[in-house]
């Protein structure tokens, strides 16, 4: 009995006291919005990439029937723009929405 005292002590003092609890996991940094990944409702629905947008294709921005668009994303819509949509624009609109700060 004694012995097995002294083994359950040991075991005790040799154990880190935060064993048996979990670390949480480190969460990775939010993805940075893109043209071709980011759904244009979530771009409209933050006001710093609407903004982004407004200032590079105000007349998308104000068309009313980007609301329909808003499961799409820009290169997506881009096909549909006769041409007024360029990768320019996109490279340039993905270079400001680097810009904004991770949500």
């Amino acid at each position: 009995m004694r012995s097995l005292i002294l083994a359950v002590a040991a075991l005790a003092l040799t154990t880190p006291a935060y064993a048996d609890t979990a670390a949480p996991a480190p969460t990775a940094p939010a993805a940075a919005y893109k043209s071709d990944t980011t759904p244009i409702g979530v771009l409209l629905d933050d006001p710093a990439a609407k903004a982004v947008l407004e200032k590079i294709v105000p007349p998308l921005i104000a068309n009313p029937q980007i609301e329909m668009a808003r499961p799409m994303t820009l290169k997506q819509v881009q096909a549909f723009t006769n041409g007024a949509l360029t990768d320019e624009l996109l490279i340039q609109i993905d270079t400001e929405l680097a810009k904004l700060p991770a949500k």
